[in-house]
């Protein structure tokens, strides 16, 4: 079975590049901003990684943290969800030439991503 360690935890705010600001100002941690996909990244000390999400996906809610699991097959993982009583609430869509993500509930109603990697390694 594949180990689904925590790949990427997303903060929902209003306003990502405020959210980065505050919290490089608060903690110290590096952002990012990709201007391609205008999302805004942070890392913090250790690697630890993630993203501030903006209001414009359907997903996110300001008071809803997001937290992805990493799979090597987000089709399977899903059906497994489903099978268990979960519910996918958002299909699997792609970040071109990042990789692949989606939104599932499970039976409690906690919402939790899944995400595949198109790196290799």
């Amino acid at each position: 079975m594949a180990s689904h360690t925590i790949a990427h935890i997303e903060i929902p705010v209003v306003d990502p590049r405020a959210a980065g600001t505050f919290y490089s100002d608060v903690f110290g941690w590096k952002i990012e901003t990709n201007e391609t996909y205008n999302y805004v990244t942070f890392q913090g000390e250790g690697g630890f990684r993630g993203g501030f999400a903006g209001p414009e996906e359907e997903a996110y809610k300001p008071d809803r943290l997001l937290v992805y699991l990493a799979t090597d097959d987000i089709d399977a993982a899903l059906a497994s969800v489903e099978a268990h009583g979960g519910k996918t609430v958002l299909a699997k869509r792609e970040i071109p030439q990042v990789g692949w993500w989606a939104v599932f509930a499970d039976p409690n109603g906690n919402h939790l991503g899944l995400f595949k990697s198109n790196r290799r390694g």
